[in-house]
């Protein structure tokens, strides 16, 4: 999602209203700064640019001295999340970075708990409710997955792409907005809040440090609505196979290409296999698998896997 595209539901800038309402303020200069009518803000079929949203986010944090925009029992004053960026950036790595993060956040607020667990080869993230939110309740949520998930990815300049994210309410109007935020198949209705992703992702070393930090602080809102491309992880992988076969990370692709082998067929063949593995044994739909295996759509995924099988996912699916 660019910050030009017209994707951000009018419901998450209802939901920053509420903030001022709570406590007596006029929301009017923020809704100037970010091009937003006061009747556009009250239509549910609208949508904001990324940027807009930054430029409302931004203001109203600010105007109301609360970076939680009064999902809390008591304000974040500004600067707050930045203190939690500061308290982890210098970890040696990411499982100790997030560690650090859920631990620190119960400084800010006792109203979320944070929680991140290892299950073999999963890392879960996990958010306790702890009071009621009402109509914040979901823009609270969904920031705040955002918060730590951006903030993960710049900390570790990769893209984290997530196995599952799940949210404990029905499905909104605006779900279509989900993909766009969340790397990862998204389901609602869920036991609570939280995501999961492949556990060596937490073992990757921070490549962040304090300069890098007070450029992002800068701009830090960018990092909840715009998400990362480069996979670290699949270049560390391709680190770790040259190093065994003793040749450089270039030699090896060079060798690769030679040999009409490159390094994208080989994660193209774990994409297929991965794909298969989920039409046999889950019932998700086609449109969560694709996203699980790396596809922006269910479009580009059906192109790839008839490319690869000569079926499409549905028929591969209704013959097993």
């Amino acid at each position: 999602m660019s910050e030009r595209t017209a994707a951000t539901p009018m419901a998450f800038v209802r939901a920053i209203l509420l903030g001022y309402e709570k406590y007596g303020l006029d929301p009017s200069q923020a809704l100037r700064q970010a091009q937003i009518t006061p009747a556009q803000s009250q239509r549910s079929d609208a949508r904001i640019t990324a940027a807009q949203m930054e430029a409302i986010s931004g203001a109203a944090m600010q105007e109301l001295d609360d970076e939680a925009l009064g999902w809390f029992t008591r304000r974040l004053p500004w600067g707050s999340y930045g203190m939690l960026c500061r308290a982890s950036i210098t970890s040696p790595n990411l499982g100790v970075a997030l560690k650090r993060w859920c631990r620190h956040h119960r400084l800010l607020t006792e109203d979320l708990g944070l929680e991140l667990r290892e299950d073999g080869d999963v890392a879960h993230y996990v958010v306790d409710e702890r009071r009621r939110f009402g109509a914040m309740r979901e823009f609270c949520l969904v920031t705040s997955l955002r918060f730590v998930h951006g903030f993960a990815c710049w900390a570790v300049d990769s893209s984290i792409p997530l196995r599952e994210v799940g949210f404990p309410f029905d499905a909104p109007p605006h779900g279509d907005v989900y993909p766009l935020l969340f790397p990862g198949p998204v389901f609602f209705n869920a036991a609570h809040c939280g995501f999961s992703f492949d556990a060596r992702y937490l073992s990757l070393p921070l490549r962040r440090d304090e300069r890098a930090l007070r450029t992002m602080l800068q701009r830090a809102l960018p990092l909840t609505v715009l998400q990362y491309r480069r996979d670290r992880l699949l270049v560390q992988r391709a680190d770790a196979l040259a190093r065994a076969l003793n040749m450089s990370t270039r030699t090896l692709h060079r060798q690769l290409h030679d040999e009409g082998a490159a390094l994208q067929g080989l994660k193209d063949e774990v994409r297929r296999d991965e794909a298969m593995d989920q039409l046999r044994r889950t019932r998700r739909t086609v449109k969560h698998i694709a996203l699980a295996v790396g596809f922006g759509n269910e479009k580009s995924f059906a192109r790839a896997f008839k490319q690869w099988t000569g079926e499409s996912p549905s028929e591969f699916r209704a013959r097993l």
